[in-house]
């Protein structure tokens, strides 16, 4: 298995023991083999008609999509399967891309876990008839990502990429704030004032507040955790 460095990989068990039905009908059809599936002149899925790949021996990553929000609860059921079903030897793990990012509301600064790519997860495997079917079949999955009917995996650069946002020690900061919007400075000598953003440097996390100041708009250069989102009700 590749090295994660320090890889947040989503731990809360936020699912219930048994895999998740998120709707019965659609996921049991979904899981039917394809002879039992309706016709072929009905309207094809998101991702076409999807039939066992080629196979390979090599471990390569993957990704499948599934329903947003259910990223876990899916994660889950995969790796249940993967247990009852005894393809450790050939699906070797299974993540929720994360990252964590924090957040200032009410003048209260909280660190959240936020999702990487909202529905999608990575599966490291290697790739044939059974693993597929495996994965391919568990209820919330929809398909892998792919060129055509054919599971495409990652490139090594972009497993690292991923693997490194993931493992960056460094939360970013949420912005919740456009250029124009009314903020409130909740840090520094300015603490309280209410002012308007002229500009936003995403690279160095800072914002140029513009503030009436002695009767004169003044710009002050603040980081984003010196402000917050101005709800229109003045506390000075």
């Amino acid at each position: 298995m590749m090295a994660k460095k320090k890889a947040r990989f989503t731990t809360e068990q936020d699912y219930d023991p048994e895999p998740v039905y998120l709707d019965e009908d659609l996921l049991i059809d979904q899981a039917a083999p394809k002879s039992e599936k309706e016709p072929s002149g009905q309207s094809p899925s998101l991702f076409g008609e999807e039939a066992p790949p080629k196979s390979s021996s090599e471990k390569l990553w993957y990704v499948i999509h599934c329903y947003s929000g259910y990223e876990n609860k899916v994660r889950h059921a995969i790796e249940q399967r993967i247990e009852t079903m005894g393809m450790r030897d050939k699906i070797f793990d299974v993540i929720v891309p994360t990252e964590e990012e924090i957040e200032v509301k009410d003048g209260r600064r909280r660190t959240v876990e936020k999702r990487v790519f909202p529905g999608y997860i990575l599966v490291e495997m290697k790739m044939d008839e059974d693993s597929w079917y495996v994965v391919r079949n568990t209820p919330g999955v929809t398909g892998f990502v792919g060129m055509g009917n054919e599971p495409a995996p990652l490139r090594p650069e972009e497993v690292k990429q991923i693997m490194d946002r993931m493992s960056d020690e460094a939360p970013k900061v949420k912005v919740t704030f456009k250029i124009g919007q009314k903020v409130r400075i909740i840090d520094g000598p300015f603490n309280d004032f209410i002012g308007s953003v002229a500009a936003i440097d995403q690279e160095k996390s800072k914002v140029r507040v513009m503030v009436n100041f002695f009767g004169r708009d003044t710009p002050v250069e603040l980081e984003f955790l010196q402000v917050e989102k101005y709800d229109g009700n003045d506390r000075r």
